[in-house]
């Protein structure tokens, strides 16, 4: 009978660890692309004037509600996303997966804007909830609304192309 040394032992684990140690491959997945589905207008609330005119993507299943921005890169000035729900509530948003920072805008189901989650972190999971409840979503990138003087009152209409 042959008697293994504890070296050899040793030097097998090794071994052996040593090759589950490989770096796993990285997977790429392709970047997610904006779809123009409409196109939206935000209304001043006391004189129906329009303060900016962009491109919309919407949100309106539950997969694409979901999802949202999330794994983007980058989106236009002039783009934004638009969720729509089936009715009004109290609605909540986070930033996980999403790259981009946001300002989310909540809209009442008359269409008027009725609160702000502004300047949203990349990657945060932080609940970002409305103030009242919403049944729209519009995001667009960090920092627009206040460049664009966009307040509570103020009202939004889309046309689907």
């Amino acid at each position: 009978m042959k008697i293994v040394s504890p070296v050899f032992i040793l030097l097998l684990l090794i071994s052996i660890s040593c090759k589950n140690d490989k770096a796993q491959p990285t997977i790429k997945t392709a970047e997610v692309s904006f779809i123009k589905n409409a196109e939206l207008h935000i209304r001043k609330g006391e004189n129906d004037s329009i303060i900016k005119t962009i491109d919309i993507e919407i949100a309106d299943d539950e997969y694409k509600t979901q999802t949202g921005l999330m794994y983007r890169k980058t989106m236009e000035e002039n783009q934004g996303m638009l969720f729509i729900f089936p009715d009004a509530q109290v609605r909540s948003f986070y930033m996980k997966n999403t790259e981009i920072g946001l300002d989310i805008i909540y809209i009442n189901a008359d269409k008027q804007i009725v609160s702000f989650q502004k300047n949203a972190i990349p990657f945060d999971v932080t609940s970002l909830p409305s103030v009242v409840p919403a049944q729209f979503v519009l995001e667009i990138n960090a920092g627009l609304s206040n460049r664009w003087n966009v307040e509570v009152g103020d009202k939004i209409s889309w046309e689907k192309l």
